[in-house]
């Protein structure tokens, strides 16, 4: 959306000063509620103005695995614009502004009528009311199976169209009044005008600060008298357009509920506020009949749009081939046929899953440790945590219609569950590899720190310190930890008196040739004993020990 002067409505909502453009369509021209609507836009700019690409760089793949989880959420921002968003942009502009040529504050008829519908409401004279009016209906229907973007599309496009719009001047006059281009609602779970009704008149009251639903909405208030309120509360605040969607909340509505709701649909298109309905096929026995003929007969109607699944086409090309770089896991694929032909048989063609099913393919990858998404891995995340909705893909893979329409209303998938319990197991693996490496680290000390006072305990008990190294060497590896130095030592001078009964004594002359070595450990205690010193001392003097600061151990 272009950069508009921005306002707060006391007790309502953001709103924007309304800026007012000259008109190519004569139609269009001296209107300052079409007037302060954006420019009517081309095709590249509805493209440049919805297309959403989450940002990334390459090297956030290095980041720790935990870090990488919460990055590939971003995928879920990811929006790629199809002809037939580009279709949606253009009818709902065409409805808004064919709405308004008949509603312009500044002709003389226009104000007048609103003074006299409002007279007829406070008079409580409502058949007068509902009898005054020149229909200009502009309705359309919007239907397709759940997880096709109906919603979201919708709702890119209305992030266009400023919602709120405040005019406080118009060509020198004084114009002060408020336009509230959009409203959207869902249609309440009950299937009744009432609800609707209320929920619509609390949407307004928490843009405007008003207070429609106290005066209008209460328990005490009749239907009859609720729906001229709202037509006259649209015409008052021009309301550009009523979005109504889940629709099909209307095939569970109470008895008479549908017939109720279809007839109040009526009513709105018949007071000449432009309508757009959204649901899924089950809302299409209460769509045909006598109101889809009033629209297709209606000069301003859009008529029906019906979003299936994609095709395996260019369309489908474009969505994956569009998200494919949004890989952060460490050994990134290109993309190829195989994928493109196993997500959209695991999809069955609807985006809103092969969006989900990548995302959930990165963080099984990531988690896992193997770092690659591959064919495989797609079919075996679908197989776990595809399984409420792979009845839905079976039937679309079969192209029944009657299979299809009992289970267009796919159970949600559960992304950030799954999310949730990949990152507990990265946690916890990390978690168990840090105390696997102090483990280890710990274990290394111990043994380094023990091996060198137990073969200092044993020079000191005069075995010489080749001999002392190696019988102490020999008992904690067959032992370890299972003894303390205490321990170690004891089974050392064991080992070492057995090998000495055993091993015949070295001569004299032997011993004369090896001592002249300076670096001989026994040369070196030798030396030290001469001068007072101890075992430990004299190698440590001569630097052949380290110096162990934190001597934990000890033998009494």
């Amino acid at each position: 959306m272009e950069k508009m002067n921005k306002v707060m409505i006391p007790n309502g909502g953001e709103a924007v000063m309304a800026e007012y453009r000259e008109q190519e369509v004569m139609e269009y021209r001296k209107n300052p509620f079409i007037e302060a609507l954006p420019p009517i836009l081309s095709k590249e700019e509805v493209v440049d103005k919805l297309a959403f690409y989450p940002s990334f760089n390459e090297s956030e793949r290095n980041l720790e695995s935990h870090i990488r989880l919460h990055l590939v959420q971003r995928l879920f921002q990811y929006f790629q614009p199809l002809a037939q968003t580009l279709d949606l942009e253009s009818r709902i502009s065409r409805m808004i502004r064919r709405g308004y040529v008949h509603r312009n504050p500044f002709q003389t008829e226009f104000a007048k009528e609103l003074q006299e519908r409002y007279k007829a409401i406070i008079n409580g004279h409502i058949d007068a009311y509902n009898n005054n009016f020149k229909a200009n209906p502009s309705t359309m229907t919007m239907i397709g199976t759940s997880g096709l973007g109906k919603s979201t599309s919708v709702s890119k496009v209305l992030q266009t169209i400023p919602q709120s719009i405040v005019h406080s001047r118009y060509n020198n006059t004084d114009f002060n009044m408020y336009q509230l281009s959009w409203i959207k609602v869902d249609c309440s779970f009950d299937g009744t005008v009432k609800g609707l009704c209320i929920d619509l008149f609390r949407t307004v009251d928490s843009l405007l600060g008003s207070s429609y639903y106290r005066k209008f909405g209460s328990g005490r208030q009749p239907i009859a008298s609720m729906q001229p309120a709202l037509a006259q509360i649209a015409r008052t605040n021009a309301i550009g357009l009523i979005i109504i969607d889940e629709v099909q909340s209307l095939s569970v509505a109470k008895s008479g509920g549908a017939e109720k709701m279809m007839n109040f649909f009526h009513y709105l298109s018949n007071m000449g506020i432009p309508l757009l309905l959204i649901g899924t096929p089950k809302a299409i026995p209460y769509l045909r009949g006598d109101f889809r003929q009033a629209r297709r007969g209606s000069s301003g109607g859009q008529g029906d749009m019906v979003l299936e699944r994609l095709k395996k086409d260019t369309n489908w090309d474009l969505i994956l081939e569009g998200m494919w770089d949004y890989q952060w896991v460490r050994k990134p694929t290109p993309i190829t046929k195989e994928f493109k032909d196993v997500l959209y048989d695991e999809s069955g063609g609807i985006t809103d899953i092969a969006i989900k099913l990548f995302v959930m393919a990165q963080v099984r990858a990531i988690s896992s440790g193997k770092e690659q998404i591959t064919p495989a891995l797609i079919r075996k995340v679908a197989k776990e945590n595809l399984q409420l909705i792979q009845p839905m893909i079976r039937a679309l893979r079969s192209g029944d219609i009657k299979a299809i329409s009992r289970y267009e209303d796919i159970t949600p998938i559960d992304v950030e569950g799954f999310i949730n319990q990949e990152f507990a197991s990265v946690s916890m693996n990390n978690k168990i590899k840090d105390i696997q490496k102090a483990k280890k680290k710990e274990e290394k000390n111990w043994k380094e720190n023990v091996r060198e006072q137990a073969i200092l305990k044993l020079i000191e008990l005069d075995v010489e310190p080749g001999k002392a190294k190696k019988c102490i060497n020999s008992v904690m590896e067959k032992q370890g930890q299972e003894l303390d130095i205490r321990g170690i030592v004891k089974e050392a001078f064991k080992l070492f008196i057995n090998i000495e009964e055993i091993a015949p004594q070295p001569t004299k002359k032997l011993k004369q040739m090896e001592l002249p070595n300076k670096q001989d450990l026994r040369l070196i205690v030798s030396e030290g004993k001469e001068k007072g010193l101890s075992a430990h001392e004299s190698l440590k003097e001569k630097g052949i020990i380290k110096v162990i600061e934190n001597d934990f151990f000890s033998v009494g």
